[in-house]
């Protein structure tokens, strides 16, 4: 099954269980970043699998030449599991039972514009029909709303955003 596909089943599961909707998108947060996971996972053993075969290719300068290319692209994909796993740590540390009226990290923000979950940079989540978006704390729209509270407003590129709900 595609990753498409997954996700819809995915989100057909957490409709039929009663969760909060910061619980429902820590669960997509934490499928978003898994995927991740699997897929430079499944990269990396592509990479090792040609770098076994090439061992048993023929000598000369192809030879190391792709050896070498392959070498860079483990390189790259270590790097990129390397800040999944920080990412994954940094999600882990989200309490989703926690609330606190000041914006933080684990909150769900919602604003007279867009909806926020200031957590990973997962991108759009749809919720019973609502949108938010999973931003990591360290992106310039978080940093604006972060310790705020219901009522006050931030300045974005120009357009002004009003909390309406803190959770």
């Amino acid at each position: 099954m595609d990753c498409k596909a997954d996700a819809i089943l995915w989100h057909i599961r957490i409709k039929r269980i009663k969760m909060t909707t910061k619980e429902k998108l820590y669960n997509l947060c934490l499928e978003f970043i898994d995927n991740r996971l699997l897929t430079v996972k499944s990269t990396m053993d592509e990479i090792q699998e040609s770098l076994l075969s090439e061992t048993k290719s023929s000598a000369g300068d192809k030879h190391e030449t792709g050896r070498a290319m392959l070498q860079l692209e483990r390189e790259k994909a270590g790097n990129q599991l390397a800040e999944i796993l920080k990412i994954k740590v940094n999600l882990a540390k989200i309490d989703v039972s926690n609330h606190s009226k000041k914006a933080r990290l684990g909150s769900v923000v919602y604003t007279n514009k867009l909806n926020y979950f200031i957590s990973i940079s997962a991108g759009e989540l749809t919720i019973d029909k609502d949108y938010f978006y999973a931003i990591s704390p360290e992106t310039p729209i978080a940093k604006l709303l972060l310790g705020k509270i219901v009522s006050e407003e931030v300045q974005f590129r120009d357009q002004y955003f009003k909390i309406i709900k803190v959770i």
